[in-house]
């Protein structure tokens, strides 16, 4: 009877829960087999599409969200079906998907932040920087936060890419961001900001920097912002310097880098200072908010592994700021009835089978991509090549699978719960909306960014 999953017969049912860019890819690596036939369906606790490229991916980086183009045509296929603003566990169980679904993709990403683990890291103006990216990009969860923009330095702690993002936005001309997708409120914000320096804070050295080189070039290009480097931070130990002959992307950073320092203050009136070998230790408050931050100096020493950790030195120095931003790291949060492991903070698995953490063993038809299944890291193209890994696995079970015992018609079950589910064409009607809108602005679109307003017109387009 397993024989026939994936005829035309009897279709594979393929159960995607998240729907961003790892998701997408496994069901593109899906698609394109040639003597399968499935049904995929997409489950996304909100209303819109393509998870981090909409919420996730700075506004001032539109290109890099055309990639949804991709997405779109793979929507378009008779064998894909979304499912929006439905959220998993509550409106739809994992025993649902068990029950009419012969395999579940979980593409849920990493939801959530990394703590410092400091005194004072729970102060008003101590945020992780991912809360401050989902209310600049108009995502609902965040879109009522308040940022206290009315001092002249905010301190970023971290050196990738989302520490780039979070501080060149804040030195970003706000008429610049006018003209991307970035939320209105968020532009006003910003408009009204009185913050003229961000420092960004580095555990490691220079070389160890997990920013990439166009994240770093950029700070370069930004109008009326001087990029301060100290070069003692530039001077590398012996194995730091060792590697960066293996190393081009940190090679080109170390370049980059010492070409900031080179060039120096030009009084412009704001800046960025990048500083490395150097950790938060305390969170210092005032009436309850944050009003300085404490530093150690670090030293790099090689461990048993012969990575590069830092190592406090015992000297310290006090910044004052009014806030600060960390992004330390990033995990995923457990979902009810699925397997999680607490310290990767990933849904723990081999290759993208799930496993039971208790014995190793394949949880039967359950498989995992994206950063649930490696942890944060990767750019979103690295999403593909991993997806494809996971369908690849899948493809391997697919004759020893069960057939799953429902009749697969998961639309009539979310209607007798009363679930107003959105489909790919109401996502359109919303699409449409706001690109409308941006376009009468000379805008990529206009973000609806509270959950019943999107609803709203969903509704009217169905009429």
């Amino acid at each position: 009877m397993s024989q026939q999953l994936g005829t035309p017969e009897r279709p594979l049912r393929v159960a995607i829960v998240g729907a961003g860019p790892a998701g997408f890819y496994a069901a593109e690596a899906l698609l394109k087999q040639k003597d399968l036939t499935c049904q995929i369906d997409f489950f996304n606790r909100l209303p819109t599409p393509y998870g981090l490229v909409r919420e996730g991916v700075a506004p001032d980086h539109q290109s890099i969200k055309s990639v949804t183009r991709v997405y779109d045509k793979l929507a378009a296929s008779p064998n894909l079906r979304y499912f929006g603003n439905v959220t998993f566990s509550k409106d739809l169980t994992h025993a649902d998907l068990r029950q009419h679904y012969d395999q579940i993709i979980y593409a849920v990403g990493a939801q959530s932040d990394r703590k410092m683990g400091i005194p004072g890291e729970d102060l008003v103006g101590s945020l992780p920087a991912t809360i401050f990216v989902g209310w600049y990009n108009g995502h609902p969860d965040y879109r009522d936060m308040q940022f206290d923009l009315s001092h002249e330095r905010v301190l970023v702690v971290g050196n990738g890419n989302v520490a780039m993002d979070v501080t060149r936005i804040l030195v970003s001309d706000p008429d610049e961001l006018a003209k991307t997708d970035m939320a209105d409120y968020a532009i006003e914000a910003l408009r009204a900001s009185k913050v003229r320096e961000v420092v960004m804070l580095g555990r490691r050295g220079p070389a160890q920097a997990a920013f990439t080189n166009p994240e770093l070039k950029e700070f370069g290009e930004l109008a009326g912002v001087d990029v301060i480097v100290d070069p003692a931070d530039l001077e590398l130990d012996e194995l730091s310097a060792a590697s960066l002959a293996e190393d081009k992307t940190a090679a080109r950073n170390v370049e980059l880098l010492r070409a900031y320092a080179a060039r120096g203050a030009t009084g412009a009136p704001k800046r960025i200072v990048m500083r490395f070998l150097v950790s938060p230790v305390e969170v210092i408050g005032k009436d309850g908010k944050v009003a300085a931050v404490r530093i150690e100096r670090n030293r790099l020493v090689q461990t048993a592994d012969g990575s590069m950790r830092p190592r406090g030195t015992g000297v310290f120095e006090t910044l004052e700021c009014g806030m600060i931003l960390r992004s330390v790291g990033y995990k995923g949060v457990p979902l009810p009835d699925v397997p999680y492991d607490e310290a990767s903070g990933t849904i723990p698995n081999v290759g993208g089978r799930v496993i039971d953490p208790a014995t190793g063993a394949p949880v039967p038809g359950e498989y995992v991509v994206g950063w649930a299944k490696r942890g944060p890291s990767g750019v979103i193209g690295t999403n593909k090549p991993d997806a494809g890994a996971t369908v690849a696995l899948m493809l391997e079970d697919v004759p020893s699978l069960s057939p799953a015992p429902g009749d697969g018609n998961v639309e009539a079950l979310l209607q007798a719960r009363g679930v107003d589910y959105v489909s790919y064409i109401d996502w359109k009607t919303l699409d449409t909306h706001e690109t409308s809108r941006g376009a009468e602005q000379g805008r990529p679109r206009v973000k609806v960014t509270r959950v019943a307003e999107m609803m709203d017109i969903i509704h009217r387009g169905r009429q």
